[in-house]
């Protein structure tokens, strides 16, 4: 792992995380539903990757697709999914949860950290869906949370960067900011240095195709092809972080 820099990798299975591992991510967020912004993996998923990861283990507790205000059994949802990880091992847990006006839902967000314990708390991306980032901020650091993982309320990190670079300097310490959405090998250094955040996110993935020799001509509408974190990618966006690192000294 690079000094100063840390590479999380959004891991949509458990055979993404251990490709993720091989490429040399430093710590893995696992999912499921990459295609739907990502839910909660299955306990199966969760207590393997524990079992097989030397790197720290992340997971995402969102109960659904959609929007990010919960009611009270998407809740419970939550605490419980929380309370497994805790009992697994994990090293941390993401959460996030808005009011219907767009602010941080600090209740809800109280409730699921204290539930997190001694565990590592990563606010995910329904910060970037706030109607006021540097106000939401401040309540994400108010809750306690490790960090906060954002691309600056755009559609990329890299668009996102002067936003980034803001909430960076706003943040002065008291959280981390880590970039995510749109980071890949021809980039991760560039947003590193534009943003000066000091962990950066990216799923890397791949497309992975079927092996099935028969596939029925009649489901059109179902895809046998899969995404996949790619072993190489991860190598890829290790090295180009490294290599600016290396370039631009300790800070990019």
């Amino acid at each position: 792992m690079s000094a100063a820099l840390t590479l999380e990798i959004a891991s949509n299975s458990l055979a993404s995380a251990l490709a993720a591992q091989a490429g040399g991510a430093d710590r893995i967020e696992l999912f499921d539903n990459l295609g739907e912004g990502g839910t909660t993996p299955s306990f199966a998923s969760i207590a393997i990757a524990r079992e097989r990861l030397q790197i720290p283990l992340f997971v995402l507790v969102r109960p659904r697709p959609g929007d990010f205000h919960y009611d009270a059994l998407e809740t419970e949802l939550m605490l419980r999914d929380i309370a497994q990880c805790r009992a697994l091992g994990c090293d941390g847990v993401v959460i996030g949860a808005l009011d219907v006006h767009g602010g941080i839902d600090m209740p809800l967000c109280r409730e699921l950290v204290q539930a997190a314990g001694p565990l590592q708390v990563t606010f995910h991306r329904a910060f970037d869906a706030a109607r006021e980032l540097p106000s939401a901020l401040e309540q994400v650091i108010e809750l306690g949370c490790t960090r906060v993982l954002s691309s600056g309320g755009q559609v990329s990190a890299e668009a996102g960067s002067s936003m980034l670079a803001a909430l960076v300097a706003q943040a002065a310490g008291r959280i981390r900011v880590m970039a995510g959405a749109g980071i890949g090998p021809a980039n991760i250094a560039r947003i590193a240095r534009l943003t000066g955040c000091s962990e950066l996110h990216a799923s890397a993935k791949g497309l992975r195709r079927s092996a099935m020799q028969f596939q029925n001509p009649l489901l059109r509408g179902l895809d046998p092809d899969w995404h996949q974190t790619s072993t190489a990618t991860v190598a890829a966006l290790r090295k180009a972080l490294d290599d600016g690192a290396h370039k631009n000294g300790s800070h990019l």
